[in-house]
């Protein structure tokens, strides 16, 4: 059987469905295409519901005791399974895993994923636009419209977000098809949420899988409650280096390459803030060396200079 509290394996003949769920439905189907993201109710039981919380917000409590919680006492930590291998059951559970696989296929990983815990906190001072597709610098640097899919998101509520602001997931349903999306000039001025844009309300325990182009933010957390969540996003197993140069110790030979050929081989640039992501250009070497000698061209969306390099 799949003990929920390791994630461990002891029975693969006996628990070999479990270990990939079951197919999405074909109106299962026919809503994500349409919509672009589905609500599971009850994905969860009860016992597999207090296993992942008390996880989460355990987690939760040791971020405190060493500091590393923001100015709101909220929590967002990359890596859930990494810092909580309690949650491990959560990867591929039989209520939600065959979503994954009935659009990705079989050839398939786990290449990004975070816990949350938002706390209740009072109206921010200065607005902040949040909406987003997921992926980053995919959404720049993909040329066609509508991107690819690329990847997809699975989303377990672990408290109750069954109500208008708690933190609720704010989406658009049918955005996953555009790529681009109104919005203010810059993300602290103040402006109204997108034409259509809905609240997901989820009980504890449901699941919403999404498209990561659908357009969606995190509400602020007005209520009384807090706010506790786990995110594992799905995509192709391509997506990712194949080389493992930056996994080898860095010897003598690694030093003796410059900055440019450093990232190209895996590095992190200065160490300062780069990542494969892309969010902080200034610290990736190739964007600092394109910018010194005039190379960045506001007129093709990779290329675009970043406002706060």
């Amino acid at each position: 059987m799949i003990e929920p509290t390791t994630g461990v394996v002891t029975d693969l003949t006996a628990w070999e469905p479990a270990l990939a769920g079951v197919a999405m439905t074909d109106d299962q189907r026919t809503q994500f295409e349409r919509d672009g993201y589905l609500l599971v109710r009850n994905a969860l039981s009860e016992d597999e519901l207090h296993i992942a919380r008390s996880t989460v917000l355990n987690a939760h409590a040791m971020a405190g005791s060493r500091g590393e919680l923001d100015q709101y006492d909220a929590l967002h930590r990359l890596s859930a399974v990494t810092h909580c291998p309690e949650l491990a059951f959560l990867l591929n559970h039989p209520r939600t895993f065959g979503l994954v696989w009935s659009v990705l296929g079989w050839n398939v990983h786990v290449y990004h994923s975070h816990i949350d815990v938002h706390p209740p906190r009072p109206p921010a001072e200065v607005p902040h636009w949040g909406w987003h597709q997921d992926g980053g610098r995919q959404n720049r640097e993909i040329e066609t419209d509508p991107r690819p899919r690329l990847s997809v998101k699975l989303a377990y509520w672990l408290s109750d977000v069954s109500e208008s602001g708690r933190g609720n997931l704010m989406l658009v349903p049918g955005s996953h098809r555009r790529n681009w999306l109104d919005g203010p000039p810059d993300r602290t001025r103040p402006w109204p949420a997108p034409p259509g844009a809905v609240e997901v309300c989820a009980r504890p325990g449901d699941a919403v899988f999404f498209d990561r182009r659908i357009w969606h933010t995190r509400s602020d957390n007005h209520s009384a409650l807090t706010r506790v969540a786990a995110f594992f996003g799905y995509t192709t197993r391509w997506i990712v280096c194949r080389d493992e140069v930056s996994a080898l110790p860095q010897t003598e030979w690694w030093d003796g390459l410059d900055p440019v050929q450093q990232q190209l081989l895996g590095g992190a640039g200065d160490g300062s803030g780069d990542h494969a992501w892309g969010h902080d250009p200034a610290t990736t070497p190739l964007y600092g060396a394109l910018a010194e000698i005039g190379a960045l061209d506001g007129r093709l969306p990779a290329l675009i200079p970043d406002r706060t390099a």
